[in-house]
């Protein structure tokens, strides 16, 4: 009680100080809307800052536990994709295409070893026999088109690329039907000739090139590239240089491409031959 006593004697002063200015504030605050507003307003940002700062601080000593559920999470989604990719690897996925009225099976693959500067060239894909593919399989990469098997092991398959002079592909225009044989002339890895187009029909750059149905091989559509420039030959027929879609040195991922139906059509075919 003497200490309380002692201090209140020592600090009157500054106590009756405060006092009145608490008054006067009251007063000034009750007295006049203005100032009314400004001190709320006031005490309201000072009180949202000391508030905000709590809040960082709380953020702050909870991160461990959000990285440690974070690390949790990632660990399931890599469980569920490494299981997904396992399901995939095992067999092919059933394609139904509704237009040309086939059915086709995918398969996907990686590349493991390419070249494109040769006159005849090939990539070697890690799916072979055992997941199914076989000699006359299409290879596509991403949704264009990119080669065709020709040789199997049981884990590995050979694919002949586009970019080959034995290689040869149906494909047409694809804003009119009109069709040709496409080849490579050995010379550029990002461009094709399209041969056998009539000179009569109408004909720009940029038009897509896709494929056929008539290889019994490619499904029907799938794209190739795009008219680059086009020329009259000695002949009735245009020749058209094709801008690729696939860039042959970034091949990395591709899909192999099995036409359930292609034997029975074959075999319908060969007997009016």
């Amino acid at each position: 009680m003497r200490n309380l006593l002692n201090f209140l004697l020592k600090y009157n002063n500054l106590i009756v100080f405060l006092i009145l200015e608490g008054i006067a504030f009251y007063l000034l605050a009750n007295g006049n809307h203005y100032h009314n507003s400004r001190i709320v307003n006031g005490f309201q940002g000072i009180t949202r800052g000391v508030n905000e700062r709590i809040s960082n601080t709380k953020t702050y000593l909870s991160l461990r536990e959000i990285n440690s559920d974070l690390a949790a999470q990632n660990s399931s989604l890599r469980d569920t994709l490494r299981a997904l990719k396992q399901e995939q690897s095992i067999g092919f996925t059933d394609v139904t295409d509704t237009v040309a009225g086939q059915k086709y099976k995918y398969t996907p693959a990686r590349v493991i070893n390419n070249s494109v500067n040769r006159q005849k060239n090939y990539f070697t894909i890690d799916k072979g026999t055992r997941q199914g593919i076989q000699p006359d399989m299409a290879v596509i990469c991403g949704n264009s088109a990119a080669g065709m098997i020709v040789g199997c092991s049981e884990n590995f398959s050979v694919a002949i690329s586009m970019l080959n002079l034995d290689f040869r592909l149906s494909a047409r225009l694809k804003s009119n039907g009109y069709f040709g044989s496409l080849t490579w002339d050995g010379k550029n890895y990002r461009y094709a000739l399209l041969n056998e187009i009539p000179q009569h029909i109408a004909l720009n750059v940029g038009d897509t090139i896709e494929t056929t149905a008539y290889s019994a091989i490619f499904p029907e559509g799938i794209p190739i590239g795009t008219v680059d420039e086009y020329k009259k030959s000695g002949s009735d027929f245009y020749v058209i240089k094709v801008a690729l879609f696939t860039d042959f040195k970034k091949l990395n991922y591709v899909d192999v491409i099995a036409d359930l139906q292609r034997d029975e059509r074959l075999g319908l075919e060969n007997r009016f031959k």
